[in-house]
């Protein structure tokens, strides 16, 4: 008896909710699905299913089960189309992103690598929280800053600049600002980044803001600085459209920050992948294009 049997059995039936069904699914007999899902249950010691006469439900033991089963088969169904396919990209491709970053960059790009790759589905999953990719069974995340968890491989894929900004009007009515010191004597607009980043000469200079207005939103930050609220600090691509056109004026730009790298994150195991190997070296390869497109060559030069 292989360890292997039932298991795409056990699959089949719970993604159907029946045996009649899952049999159907996988081209055999009802019996014989039976037959095999009751000898992994004695095998593993544990009811997998309850069973009526009308329904078929998983146990808690069953839930917790299936999910390693499905990772097991699609490792298997990956391993496979390595060696007979020629690695070419296949199956569901599961992403995680920040919002902001996710509907301006990561979903545009992967519509684009999804439609390269006919027989790949992309579910992209755009949120704030810090999502365990092991764990939910993501293939890969797009995450910014210092990455700590062991589990996971990194690859950098592009980088991001951090500006500091104010309005016109915020600026003509209050004290100059021509060194870091200084913004202790201004308002400031703080999003989720609680502390904002300089560098002068070779050393990194941390700074804790403090101001009347706080938002999680990137958008809601910059709306409030070209309503003349304050000054932010924030990713590029949120401000260098209102600096083109006046709207926000770039502030100590000689001690801005270096850039933030962008990287793509995934468990170990999966590095073979061909869907996640070939995600990765697309987004390497074009994220920078897209976010070069979008920001424009002059866009720095708007500030003062």
């Amino acid at each position: 008896m292989s360890l292997w049997d039932g298991i795409d059995e056990f699959v089949a039936v719970a993604a159907a909710g029946s045996f009649t069904k899952g049999a159907a699914a996988l081209g055999r007999s009802t019996t014989h699905v039976s037959r095999a899902i009751m000898l992994l249950e004695q095998r593993v010691q544990a009811q997998l299913f309850q069973r009526t006469t009308r329904i078929v439900r998983l146990t808690d033991t069953g839930r917790v089960f299936l999910d390693h089963c499905q990772r097991l088969l699609h490792d298997r169904d990956e391993a496979i189309a390595l060696i007979t396919r020629g690695g070419e990209p296949e199956g569901e491709l599961r992403l995680t992103c920040s919002t902001a970053m996710g509907e301006r960059f990561l979903a545009p790009l992967m519509r684009r690598f999804a439609l390269q790759h006919p027989r790949l589905s992309v579910v992209v999953d755009l949120t704030n929280r810090l999502v365990d990719l092991v764990s939910e069974g993501y293939d890969i995340a797009i995450r910014t800053g210092t990455l700590a968890d062991a589990r996971l491989i990194r690859t950098r894929i592009a980088s991001r600049q951090f500006l500091t900004c104010a309005a016109p009007g915020y600026l003509d009515r209050t004290a100059p600002l021509d060194a870091i010191q200084d913004l202790d004597r201004h308002e400031h607009i703080v999003g989720t980044s609680t502390t904002w980043k300089f560098k002068q000469g070779d050393r990194q200079v941390l700074y804790k803001p403090s101001g009347r207005f706080r938002c999680n939103s990137g958008h809601a930050v910059v709306d409030a600085c070209v309503s003349g609220m304050g000054i932010c600090q924030l990713p590029e691509f949120y401000v260098l459209g209102h600096l083109r056109t006046g709207a926000l004026r770039l502030l100590l730009h000689d001690v801005r920050p270096d850039d933030e790298p962008i990287w793509a994150v995934y468990p170990q195991h999966r590095h073979l992948a061909p869907k996640i190997r070939g995600a990765i070296d697309y987004l390497r390869r074009e994220l920078p294009l897209e976010m070069a497109r979008t920001h424009g060559e002059d866009a720095l030069t708007s500030g003062s």
